[in-house]
């Protein structure tokens, strides 16, 4: 006897009420599949959020030409310095004095570095040096009576020299620097040399005040 044969005959053993319950099993499971194909999963969502607010920080250099009244001079050319003893009518060799202070501003948020550099204008600045001077209090020790005694940052600078000069740190906001500018004509300076000499004080912000 044949496969087919065997197949044929195992058929035709079964009852109708077999066949149904192989095609009822049939189709439970194509439903089955027909919900499980269907099935759209619950989805939940949640966020977590975080805002950063942010500003930036400033520093200002401040002088004064008295110890007293400090403003801001933040371009050429600034204050006019008060210097004795007949500044405008030199003569060769004659020394002039005059005294400076630089401060942070009260609103500054961060320390500075201060350096100088010094320009000239006409033709007196070729024949001038300068020395700048460290002092204890403003004015005291600055002027041919009472020479400057304090730390002497520049030496014997010429006034159209070129480049900057280190000079002292700022670390606490209207605490002032006290300078003496010490301003010395050359022995060959030539008559009726008229001019200017603008010394800018360039500070460099570095690290956040406390």
């Amino acid at each position: 006897m044949d496969d087919q044969t065997t197949t044929s005959s195992a058929d035709e053993r079964r009852s109708p009420r077999d066949r149904r319950r192989m095609i009822a099993a049939i189709l439970a499971g194509g439903v089955v599949l027909g919900i499980g194909t269907a099935v759209t999963l619950a989805v939940w969502n949640d966020s977590e959020f975080a805002t950063g607010t942010f500003s930036s920080g400033q520093f200002d250099l401040e002088g004064s030409t008295d110890g007293a009244a400090f403003s801001s001079s933040p371009t050429t050319p600034g204050k006019t310095l008060t210097f004795t003893l007949d500044a405008d009518a030199l003569s060769p060799g004659a020394v002039v004095y005059a005294p400076f202070a630089v401060q942070l501003s009260a609103d500054s948020d961060y320390a500075a570095d201060v350096a100088l550099l010094n320009t000239i204008a006409g033709t007196i600045g070729e024949n001038l040096t300068f020395s700048l001077y460290e002092e204890a209090a403003f004015g005291t020790t600055c002027s041919a009576a009472t020479p400057p005694v304090g730390t002497a940052l520049v030496t014997d600078r010429a006034a159209n020299a070129s480049g900057s000069v280190d000079l002292f740190d700022l670390t606490a906001v209207t605490d002032p620097v006290n300078l003496c500018f010490v301003v010395t004509a050359a022995a060959t300076l030539p008559q009726a040399a008229t001019g200017t000499v603008t010394w800018d004080f360039a500070g460099t912000s570095t690290t956040p005040l406390p």
